[in-house]
């Protein structure tokens, strides 16, 4: 079962974006959501940000990162999934911060990136080391709800039992739907038998 890779442990650099209040608009801006297909939205990633040659994502020592670290309430705004699209697209498998819109979260969830929620201490010590230390990685262990780091981090997030078990197998709504093919079948017979 499974429509996309299983996320269990996840080892990837850190780009830190030292902002809160992230809304959908600026993650992936109203003029790139005329793509009817869910790829392609990462080159628009923070678009109007990213005109700022000192954004953080324009700088070559984060080129490659996995995982974002940001500020309280990433992903408020508006109900666009293309943020989660774009951020995938981009190469983001997690996103660290200490609260997200529920909306961004659900979507991320559903399109199999896992956003964490971490005390806000924990959040500012990882935008910190990113900042400072050159190639900053975090693990994200999805098995034993942890974040790791070398540095001795070791910080553990709370995840609901459903989104966590479809991210280790790699399955969306439809998989779990799927999942109940036997049964859905014999009700649309028995109400075909009703009507007959």
């Amino acid at each position: 079962m499974g429509s996309r890779p299983p996320f269990t442990v996840h080892h990837g650099r850190v780009a830190p974006l030292r902002r809160s209040h992230v809304d959908t608009d600026q993650i992936i801006p109203k003029q790139f959501l005329k793509r009817i297909e869910r790829s392609g939205f990462g080159p628009f990633l923070f678009h109007d940000w990213r005109r700022d040659p000192a954004f953080v994502l324009n700088q070559p020592r984060y080129a490659g990162a996995s995982i974002l670290a940001a500020g309280s309430n990433f992903g408020c705004g508006s109900s666009r999934e293309h943020a989660a699209w774009a951020l995938l697209d981009a190469g983001f498998r997690v996103v660290l911060a200490p609260s997200f819109a529920d909306i961004f979260r659900s979507n991320a969830i559903g399109n199999g990136m896992l956003p964490v929620t971490l005390p806000e201490a924990a959040v500012e010590l990882i935008l910190d080391r990113a900042e400072r230390e050159d190639n900053y990685a975090a693990d994200v262990d999805l098995q034993r709800c942890e974040v790791r780091d070398r540095f001795g981090l070791c910080e553990t997030f709370a995840i609901d039992s459903a989104s966590r078990q479809r991210l280790l197998a790699g399955a969306d709504e439809i998989d779990l739907i799927l999942e109940h093919e036997p049964d859905i079948a014999a009700f649309e017979q028995r109400r075909v038998d009703v009507i007959a």
